[in-house]
């Protein structure tokens, strides 16, 4: 691996690490450390504090990782705390961990709910080096006795920003609280919230503030683009995109509620596409297969919520698809850093419906992106119809008040008699009816929404006044 703009100039040779950790990192073929590593492990392995500001797969893991690893011995006494937001970055962050030491033989294990509480006891109690864990299930084991956390002396944080969205301080606070051997605080978020930076100078006196140089998130190996189109038509452009996935694509599409992922499921299984379904409400041990068969490669299609997703750092994904726009500019951030990881080729899709527009604005405006506005891309060669009917879209095409305007051929100037003729043609009430403007030629009548294809197949091939009224969307 040849250094990028995704990579520093520093190898992970230019340091005294342990052979155990070294050949870890050779046995996954880096050779180049990520800008975020190169400028905090050389300050952590002397045993600063760090505050480090990073986008999501710009390498926080190994950052943290490594030095925490090194200062751990295989005692069976727990040396090092990393608390993560979900369960599923829990997993991900020790899996991680466990092939980085290599055959030095640190005992790590993961805590978290949603597990067998008693099994749970039963590893910690059988002796332990390093807790992965979640905030809730570290401070239920610490109370029932499993977890001393008074001997711990190194302590990662792990994305505080989702921490902070998760309401996770006041937990966060009682575990530092109780860290009374603390001789190293390591903090790693994406973005820093006042909130944030409030408790990191409450409990880090004189911390070393890294920020990587990626954090405007122009990576070159992720193309972002953007379709402009109304909710009723998002399934038509997911379904050009799925028809032109290759063989070796795995792709990630958010959703931002766990209804819409399982009526996504279902409905690309109606169109023949698979795809698996990933939020909280599955059961644990589901969600935990789940994420292992996408990192296997068994899985390649996923549509999840932004909270499941924790544990999907999978250097394999080829694209993101945001079915629905975050509320949030950071969450955006988070999704198209699961592409174009490790230096890859990678592809994010934004679908902006009317409604999501303001949101898109300001992502756009608060990273300083540069996202291309696009059509549906067109059906690949031997494919001659879409997959997904494209429909008319009345919401996109109404105002705020939800009336659609309908253009009538017509001579007729009369609002009164215009207005008589499309209620009675399309047995309408007055309500549904607004604003008429006729000019000689033609009108054009506001209709409610959701009577106007009603309206419209009303007054196919009716006439007023001896003309026929060919009635459609005004443009």
């Amino acid at each position: 691996m040849s250094a990028s703009k995704s990579h520093s100039s520093i190898r992970f040779s230019d340091w005294e690490i342990s052979e155990s950790i070294a050949e870890a990192i050779s046995s996954k073929g880096w050779e180049f450390a990520t800008p975020i590593q190169a400028e905090s492990i050389p300050l952590a392995m002397k045993g600063h504090d760090i505050v480090g500001q990073a986008r999501t797969g710009s390498g926080k893991t190994v950052a943290f990782g490594i030095p925490i690893l090194e200062n751990c011995q295989p005692t069976g006494n727990i040396q090092a705390l990393v608390l993560c937001p979900t369960r599923e970055l829990a997993t991900q962050v020790s899996e991680e961990m466990q092939w980085l030491q290599g055959n030095k033989g640190l005992k790590l294990i993961t805590v978290y709910g949603g597990t067998d509480i008693e099994k749970q006891a039963k590893n910690l109690d059988s002796g332990c080096d390093v807790i992965v864990g979640t905030p809730g299930r570290v401070i239920d084991m610490t109370k029932r006795g499993h977890i001393n956390l008074e001997g711990i002396t190194h302590f990662a944080l792990d994305e505080a920003d989702r921490m902070l969205d998760m309401g996770f301080f006041p937990d966060i606070r009682w575990c530092l609280e109780r860290l009374s051997s603390r001789e190293q605080t390591l903090l790693f978020s994406a973005t820093f919230p006042q909130e944030v930076l409030e408790v990191a100078s409450e409990f880090i006196s004189d911390a070393e503030h890294v920020m990587s140089d990626d954090l405007d998130v122009e990576v070159p190996e992720i193309d972002q683009f953007m379709v402009r189109i109304g909710r009723a038509n998002k399934l038509w452009v997911l379904g050009r995109i799925m028809v032109n996935l290759q063989k070796e694509d795995q792709v990630i599409i958010f959703s931002n509620t766990k209804r819409m992922v399982d009526l996504l499921v279902d409905r690309l299984d109606r169109h023949r596409f698979s795809a698996t379904g990933l939020h909280g409400d599955m059961a644990q041990n589901k969600r935990e297969r789940i994420i292992n068969d996408f990192r296997d490669g068994k899985t390649k299609v996923i549509i999840a919520t932004d909270v499941a997703a924790r544990g999907l750092d999978v250097d394999g994904v080829t694209m993101v698809i945001n079915y629905d726009i975050p509320d949030d500019s950071e969450s955006y951030v988070h999704r198209i850093g699961r592409t174009g990881r490790m230096g890859r080729k990678g592809t994010a899709w934004s679908f902006v419906s009317g409604e999501d527009a303001p949101n898109m604005t300001k992502i756009i405006s608060t990273w300083n992106m540069v996202i291309e506005e696009v059509e549906a891309p067109e059906l690949p060669d031997g494919v001659e119809r879409d997959p997904v009917r494209k429909q008319m879209d009345w919401g996109e095409s109404a105002d705020v008040f939800g009336m659609v305007p309908i253009q009538l051929s017509t001579s007729e100037t009369s609002k009164l008699a215009i207005h008589d003729f499309v209620r009675e043609q399309a047995r309408l009430p007055d309500l549904a009816i607004g604003k008429i403007v006729a000019n000689g030629s033609n009108a054009v009548v506001e209709i409610h929404r959701e009577k106007a294809q009603h309206t419209l197949d009303a007054l196919k091939g009716k006439s007023m006044s001896g003309t026929d009224v060919n009635a459609q969307i005004a443009d």
